[in-house]
């Protein structure tokens, strides 16, 4: 889904060009963790009964396993 115009694009991409390394490393930990507490959030509200570890547990299997088995080797804990 995209629905950035062309000419907003140039100037995103325009904004990031001109960021430093540093700086786009910052918004993309911040992308990242905004992601990560919005999905800990829509997990609370669907099982509000689990456990702080369950609700982490079902962040990394969703973020790390596909219908074909894991995206990377889980630790036998989270399996």
């Amino acid at each position: 889904m995209d629905d950035t115009s062309p000419k907003a694009r140039e100037v995103q991409i325009g904004i990031y060009q001109r960021m430093t390394g540093a700086q786009r490393l910052a918004l993309a930990l911040d992308m990242s963790d905004t992601l990560r507490r919005l999905a800990l959030a829509r997990l609370r509200q669907e099982h509000p009964d689990w456990t702080e570890w369950e609700l982490k547990r079902e962040l990394l299997r969703y973020a790390f396993l596909t219908s074909d088995g894991p995206r990377v080797e889980l630790p036998p804990l989270l399996r």
